[in-house]
């Protein structure tokens, strides 16, 4: 029951963002801006979620992964609430900086709390099954949003993720495992040494590096994707909550996939199948330039091919980063998120940008480089962990 009580607050972080992206277009006219600050919402959602990381997973370490998780859902559903005050865009974009903290506590709590409860492909198998349920975000928060901005106020929105939250503070309240690794607790003084130790191993590095370059493409859509669908392409609110069922449903396949066959194949292979998938369907959303009058049908194609190849990917990528480094699970845990959500932060500002500027193609040439540089040197890394292991006679 603990896996499900978290994946609530994990579908209430996630709708936090899929309910809320697709009414920014009309909170940027609720406050007078232009709609070219609709990604910034995202960005700064990613921005908050990646600045505390470095404090909450050794915190957890310390203090037990319980206490900080229920005191971090806590602060999110809190959070939800005072955005409703809000009277700027300035304001909202900051509370939405310390929304972002909710996605630091799935990262860098939950998910090492899950880590060290189960086995390897168990581990594996509840991550991916909770990635499957947590996606009803993305699948219902297009259309949930559309319905806000046609009839009711955004304001609703962060109401029910309040409450969503609460119900899951009170689910993991109840069901979330009290013992934990025990671990030597250091000062905190030496918080920094074991960062210095888990950046400093080339092996974390080349995997950690590897999410952000196959996760970005998918959060490049979440963000640009109101713009690129009702302001450039003209769809209704209602169409452009429709068109994004494909595209998360590929990324649900991906991962039921991949419970399926993980106890088939040694472990980590799905990944040299999933991400030149993902490279193709950067190459459809590429041609989705040239061949303007099939734009909506290429970009929708080149997404879910990049999204069910995440979904055969990232899970098993995401443990062996953390498995990478024998520091305590909250710091790893920590150091990964904090690479995750700044490389989103900077990813989404840059191409953002360049939208403005270049529209379609700076969109999908993003996407085609951020997969080309994943069989550069995360590509590498990885092989050798899977060579390793095949000679340790693990798979």
């Amino acid at each position: 029951m603990f896996p499900l009580a978290l994946v609530l607050f994990e579908f209430s972080v996630y709708i936090g963002n899929d309910l809320i992206q697709p009414a920014m277009l009309a909170i940027t006219q609720d406050f007078s801006v232009s709609a070219t600050w609709a990604p910034s919402s995202m960005s700064f959602y990613l921005l908050g979620g990646g600045c505390v990381a470095w404090l909450l997973g050794p915190l957890s370490d310390r203090l037990g992964r319980r206490r900080v998780l229920l005191t971090g859902v806590l602060f999110f559903g809190v959070c939800c609430l005072l955005i409703l005050l809000t009277q700027n865009i300035q304001q909202f974009l900051a509370l939405r900086f310390l929304q972002g903290i909710g996605l630091t506590v799935i990262s860098a709590v939950g998910y090492a709390a899950i880590q060290e409860n189960f086995a390897e492909r168990d581990a594996i198998k509840v991550m991916a099954l909770m990635a499957n349920i947590s996606l009803l975000a993305p699948l219902l928060g297009p259309v949930l949003g559309a319905f806000l901005i046609d009839y009711v106020s955004w304001h609703w929105g962060f109401i029910a993720i309040a409450v969503l939250a609460a119900l899951s503070w009170f689910g993991l309240n109840s069901q979330m495992p009290r013992q934990q690794q025990s671990i030597t607790r250091q000062p905190f003084v030496y918080l920094f040494d074991d960062f210095k130790r888990v950046y400093r191993n080339s092996q974390f590095l080349g995997l950690s590096l590897a999410l952000p370059l196959v996760n970005i493409p998918l959060m490049l859509w979440i963000a640009l994707s109101p713009v690129m669908l009702v302001d450039e392409l003209k769809l209704s609110s209602l169409a452009y909550g429709l068109s994004q069922f494909p595209v998360f449903l590929g990324l649900i396949a991906g991962n039921a996939l991949l419970i399926k066959v993980i106890d088939r194949f040694a472990l980590g292979r799905t990944v040299f199948i999933g991400v030149p998938i993902m490279l193709c369907g950067a190459l459809f959303l590429l041609s989705a330039v040239w061949l303007s009058q099939y734009a909506l049908a290429l970009l929708l194609i080149g997404m879910t091919l990049i999204s069910f190849g995440e979904g055969i990917s990232f899970s098993v990528m995401y443990r062996f980063a953390l498995m990478s480094s024998s520091v305590s699970k909250g710091t790893v845990a920590a150091a990964v998120s904090m690479l995750l959500m700044l490389s989103f932060f900077v990813v989404i500002e840059a191409v953002r940008w360049l939208y403005t500027q270049f529209h379609l193609i700076a969109f999908s040439g993003s996407c085609v480089l951020l997969l080309i540089l994943w069989f550069c040197y995360p590509r590498k890394v990885f092989k050798q962990l899977l060579d390793q292991r095949q000679q340790a006679g693990l798979f």
